[in-house]
């Protein structure tokens, strides 16, 4: 005897299936010896999403090699090949991915480099240039302190004798 908590999770998954299939003949053209297709797949799709079965969304290919995607003047995205000098800010606004999030996705080190190696090189002389990173090696001169009104009124008074 099938449980009904199965069947009720079955009828939820058919249903959900059957929503997105309308909105989406509702807005495209579609024959109808297509519609029993897609329906098919829909409701494959949704019910292993619903059975927590994320298989096809790990296992997307980089765009391209990841041994070839660190190169001296880019670092190439591995969701879609781009060529860039600084990854982290591209997969913030394009992916919604943190380095971390991104690291794990591709199985990549913890050290797999998120800049160019030659861009952070030029970075990092331009920093040591203009001098951050080091102790200040001038002091700043120290100016006299101003006395205010009241410590120059009593400043000028004798004391009586």
């Amino acid at each position: 005897m099938p449980d009904k908590e199965g069947a009720t999770e079955s009828l939820g998954v058919i249903r959900m299936a059957s929503d997105i299939v309308a909105a989406y003949v509702a807005n495209n053209k579609v024959s109808a010896d297509q519609l029993p297709n897609l329906l098919h797949d829909v409701f494959g799709a949704v019910s292993a999403l619903a059975e927590g079965d994320h298989t096809f969304a790990g296992s997307r290919e980089p765009a391209v090699p990841i041994s070839k995607s660190v190169t001296p003047d880019h670092v190439i995205c591995l969701e879609d090949g781009k060529k860039l000098k600084m990854l982290k800010r591209y997969l913030r606004t394009h992916y919604s991915l943190t380095p971390e999030e991104y690291r794990r996705k591709w199985s990549l080190p913890a050290d797999y480099p998120m800049v160019a190696p030659n861009y952070a090189k030029r970075r990092s002389q331009f920093a040591k240039d203009i001098g951050l990173g080091t102790a200040a090696t001038s002091k700043r001169k120290t100016t006299k302190k101003r006395k205010t009104a009241k410590k120059r009124a009593t400043s000028g008074r004798r004391k009586a004798a």
